[in-house]
C-alpha cells in the first residue's frame, strides 16, 4: 500500500489535501461560523467560502509553514469528505447484509429497527475510523518540496491555489 501511496500523483494530491485541511482550520479560526469547503487535486487545491484574496493568501501560507515545522494535525479535519465516504460506506455494508434474504416487504419492515442502530453504529465507527484513513491514507502532512506557486479567485466564493510538489 505504501508504494501506492507514493505514486507521484497520489503524492501530490495527499500533500495538497494536507495543505487544503490547514488552510481551512486556519480560516475557519479566522472567520468562525463561515462555511468553508475544499477540494484537492496533485496541482493544488480550491478553498469555497466567502473569504477575502488575502486572507486565503495568509492562511495558505502559514499553514504550509506550520506543516513544515511538523503540526501533523492541521491534515487532520473533522469537516473532511472523507469521513462522510467512511460512514456512509459502512452503513451501506450494513444495510447490505441487514436486508440481504429478505423476500417480504414485511421481512424488510421487521429489520428496519435492527437497520437503524447498524446505521448508528456506523456513523460513530465512521467518526473514529475517518480521521485515521486521513492520517494514513488521504493526507501527507509531511510537504517535502511543496511549494505554493499562485493563489487566485475564480469567483467570491472560489480561490485556486496552485502548487508543486
Amino acid at each position: 500500500m505504501n508504494n501506492l501511496l507514493n505514486v507521484p500523483l497520489i503524492r501530490q494530491t495527499r500533500r495538497n489535501h494536507a495543505l487544503e485541511h490547514a488552510t481551512i482550520h486556519l480560516l475557519s479560526a479566522r472567520f468562525p461560523g463561515r462555511p468553508l469547503a475544499g477540494h484537492s487535486n496533485p496541482t493544488g487545491f480550491f478553498v469555497i467560502g466567502e473569504i477575502p484574496t488575502e486572507h486565503v493568501r495568509q492562511a495558505v501560507t502559514e499553514a504550509l509553514s506550520r506543516l513544515q515545522n511538523g503540526e501533523r494535525g492541521l491534515a487532520i479535519h473533522p469537516g473532511c469528505g472523507t469521513n462522510y465516504a467512511v460512514s456512509g460506506g459502512l452503513a451501506a455494508v450494513l444495510a447490505f447484509f441487514t436486508m440481504s434474504g429478505t423476500r417480504t416487504d414485511r421481512e424488510r419492515w421487521e429489520r428496519l429497527p435492527i437497520l437503524a442502530i447498524l446505521a448508528a453504529i456506523a456513523f460513530i465507527l465512521g467518526q473514529r475510523l475517518g480521521p485515521a484513513l486521513q492520517n494514513g491514507i488521504t493526507t501527507e502532512p509531511e510537504p517535502g518540496e511543496l511549494t505554493i506557486i499562485d493563489i487566485y479567485p475564480l469567483s467570491k466564493n472560489i480561490h485556486r491555489v496552485v502548487t508543486r510538489c
